[in-house]
């Protein structure tokens, strides 16, 4: 079992203070979802964590070894899926596989998926908004990496997408630590192990969505049934 403590994280744009210090631990086989409003921080988090943000303040280990965000990327330890594309737009789907599973057996799994197989002959650029995050998570989930960091992963799915998506991330979850920020809230409680809300600024543990109506991110007028 690998563990990322973040012990910190704290950034400010300006004068004004995003994070403040926001403090967890994830394991692998461990799925935390990360709420908060539109602007409270989640990518923010996410981004500082990989480095692709600079500034603020972080501290993070992984197995109790101190690691930099600038050394997640070399040291394979961390994959990120981003809410906008990063994939060629001009190559096609088919030509992108291979550019990340050397392994027959991997391209396979990713070739054969029942979505994925539908548009292998287009280009990246083809795909619809929900069709390239499928296939983006998909490659994802597939490397080795122990930990991944999925932004809005189900946002433009399509939804006969979704509960296969789920179930994905329940299998994979079994080697991996996953993060997952998303405004479909309830698809994220459905397979969380924990839960982490970003209100004004700090991390506050949650468990369920009445939790999430208390502190202002849901509705305090919105019917939370038993199962939310």
């Amino acid at each position: 079992m690998a563990v990322l403590q973040l012990h910190k994280a704290s950034k400010s744009f300006g004068k004004k203070e995003v994070l403040k210090e926001v403090s967890f631990t994830l394991e692998t086989g461990s799925i935390l979802g990360v709420f908060g409003r539109n602007g409270s921080g989640k990518s923010t988090l996410l981004k500082l964590m990989y480095g692709t943000l600079k500034g603020g303040c972080i501290e993070m280990e992984i197995d109790k070894i101190p690691v930099q965000p600038s050394e997640v990327i070399t040291k394979r330890c961390i994959g990120y899926l981003p809410q906008h594309p990063f994939m060629p737009k001009n190559t096609k789907v088919r030509d992108v596989i291979p550019m990340y599973f050397k392994q027959e057996a991997q391209q396979d799994s990713i070739f054969y998926d029942p979505f994925v197989a539908k548009f292998t002959s287009r280009t990246i650029g083809e795909l619809s908004t929900g069709q390239g995050r499928y296939l983006g998570l998909l490659l994802l989930a597939h490397l080795d990496h122990p930990f991944l960091f999925l932004d809005e992963p189900f946002s433009m799915i399509d939804p006969l997408q979704i509960v296969p998506l789920k179930e994905l991330l329940l299998k994979i979850k079994t080697t991996k630590g996953i993060i997952i920020t998303d405004h479909y809230y309830q698809d994220v409680l459905d397979i969380s192990s924990k839960n982490l809300l970003i209100h004004q600024g700090e991390g506050i543990s949650i468990s369920t969505a009445k939790e999430l109506q208390k502190f202002g991110y849901l509705s305090s007028n919105r019917v939370i049934s038993e199962k939310e």
